[in-house]
């Protein structure tokens, strides 16, 4: 018999809500066990509520596998069988690359698997997760099949997990590049030398929606990465298109992703540099400006320099921009939620004395799904503002 974590009178309630998370303040009584082992789980009176794994080093205690009596491998794998139907009936044949599973929004906490055509990109970021990395690499090898499985395991909650990070081949063999479709347009993916897991998967969405807005417009891309959104902008009937970037790399693969879609290179200025300090000391000469910047605070107590940073940025921008500008603002910091990035954005409009509206709401792409039930995982917000 599984060992049992039971818990505190009163604190089931959020189990009991299949909330996948158990923090050490809600459990009265832990078995002996292992970090990273399975362990049921019960409230008060001993009443089954499931099976979850727990870490001592971490400060969420225990992550829910399953809500009832399946047995945690069975559940695994019919979650990624779900995970990956649910993507076929959202995306169809519109394109090969897409998240296949979004941890605890797809019922596996700890766990993102990206597909880029036949290379699966996998990120593990829990201990429990771990210890079941065979069985979960054994389930997508035979429920979803790929060529490549690669790991890009370089993440922060490792560390407080108890786990190195990991970045390397785990089935199949090496892929240094491979091009991905979105409709028509193509992008090139280098799973190995990336940020993530290879490319934006959550913009999805928002680049059709810059492809729509773009024509006529000379757009600059911020923090571009790839060049995800240029690409989009120009395919829409951009005038040009300058994608700014700190990564030497990231720039120069952007460049690589307009000759790939057959576009004017002469139209899309490649600028590498702090995006801060180009914005600041260069004239705005845009009118549609595209800001997707990384995440500001990774951690709660980031969340103040986060916010400096946000009304900082926008700020330079709403001074600098001609009149009837667009904006699309992202944040990507799950600790600033929306109220508070449109506070933020508030100020920054105030300061530069610039009235701005707000034309749209935008968040990750439908393949990157949230548990109701977690709402921890809704990490993504967009606002299109139009600024006079």
């Amino acid at each position: 018999m599984i060992p049992s974590v039971v818990l505190r009178p009163g604190k089931d309630k959020a189990v009991r809500n299949r909330h996948h998370w158990i923090f050490s303040g809600a459990v009265a009584r832990l078995p002996e066990f292992e970090d990273g082992d399975i362990l049921a789980v019960r409230d008060a009176g001993g009443g089954f509520l499931g099976f979850g794994y727990f870490n001592r080093r971490s400060s969420i205690l225990g992550r829910m596998l399953t809500f009832d009596e399946s047995p945690p491998e069975n559940a695994l794998a019919e979650n990624i069988i779900r995970a990956a139907a649910l993507r076929s009936r959202l995306l169809g044949d519109s394109t090969d690359a897409y998240r296949l599973v979004n941890g605890e929004g797809d019922g596996i906490p700890g766990l993102i698997v990206d597909r880029y055509g036949p290379v699966l990109v996998i990120q593990v970021s829990t201990l429990g997760t771990e210890r079941l990395k065979p069985l979960i690499l054994e389930i997508l090898e035979r429920e979803v099949g790929a060529e490549t499985i690669w790991e890009k395991s370089n993440l922060p909650s490792r560390k407080e997990e108890g786990l190195p990070p990991f970045d390397g081949l785990l089935r199949g063999r090496p892929v240094e590049e491979i091009v991905i479709r979105e409709k028509d347009l193509r992008f090139i993916v280098r799973p190995a030398a990336s940020q993530k897991t290879g490319f934006y998967l959550d913009q999805r969405s928002n680049r059709e929606m810059v492809r729509e807005l773009a024509r006529g417009r000379n757009v600059l891309n911020a923090f571009c990465y790839t060049g995800g959104f240029s690409v989009a902008a120009l395919a829409g009937g951009a005038v040009s298109a300058a994608s700014l970037d700190a990564s030497a790399p990231a720039v120069e693969l952007a460049g690589r992703n307009m000759t790939l879609n057959g576009l004017d290179r002469s139209k899309n200025a490649l600028i590498t540099g702090d995006a801060f300090d180009v914005l600041r000391n260069h004239p705005l000469d845009y009118d549609f400006f595209i800001l997707d910047p990384p995440a500001f605070a990774k951690r709660k107590g980031e969340v103040i320099a986060a916010c400096r940073g946000y009304k900082d940025l926008h700020r330079i921008v709403f001074k600098g921009c001609p009149p009837a500008s667009l904006v699309l603002t992202f944040s990507c910091s799950y600790f600033v939620d929306e109220k508070l990035f449109r506070q933020v954005i508030f100020q920054a409009a105030g300061e530069a004395g610039r009235r701005v509206r707000i034309c749209g709401r935008h968040r990750q792409s439908p393949d990157h799904p949230v548990n109701m039930f977690h709402p921890e995982g809704d990490y993504l917000k967009g606002l299109l503002l139009h600024v006079d």
